[in-house]
């Protein structure tokens, strides 16, 4: 298992996965990670749908415009919120803990959607009061991927110490 920071220098968006189920175990973990996270006013606004299932993933990967490559992931993981203040924001936490999790036992995944994603509630029966925010498509990486070869700005660019415009050195 990795560091924590090790995995957030190094996690990538994996579009391209093999032909093999990720354990039981590790699926457990990615949940766990996402339902574990901390929610404003504890309220943990999100439901984690996970889909196994060859015809419900291609019908997921059809439904995503961002994501179509779900269709061929072994797992994927849908996170639908209740419509609340928080809810985003939370759930946003959830997913970058499942992906961190994940990651850490070398599954990718990538987060797939961000609205556009109404048709997919009748799909999985998800009540219309929920909002499905991702999907977020597992699997081990079919491709080699460089870890920690990012494209990042400097961090003199984007962090400052105590006021706007001071470096951070």
């Amino acid at each position: 298992m990795m560091e924590v920071f090790d995995g957030i220098r190094t996690l990538l968006a994996v579009r391209r996965y093999q032909d093999r189920a990720v354990p039981e175990t590790i699926i457990r973990n990615i949940v766990e990670a996402g339902r574990l996270t901390g929610s404003a006013m504890n309220l943990q606004p999100w439901h984690f749908v996970v889909v196994q299932d060859r015809d419900t993933l291609r019908k997921l990967g059809a439904l995503a415009r961002s994501g179509p490559y779900t269709a061929e992931a072994p797992l994927a993981i849908v996170v639908a919120i209740e419509k609340t203040g928080y809810a985003v924001s939370d759930a946003s936490r959830a997913i970058h803990s499942m992906l961190l999790t994940a990651w850490s036992e070398g599954v990718g995944s990538n987060w797939v959607g961000f609205g556009g994603l109404e048709r997919v509630n009748p799909l999985l029966g998800i009540p219309a009061k929920l909002e499905v925010l991702a999907i977020l498509p597992f699997g081990y990486p079919a491709d080699k991927i460089g870890r920690g070869k990012k494209n990042r700005k400097p961090l003199g660019a984007v962090a400052h110490r105590e006021r706007y415009g001071q470096p951070f050195e």
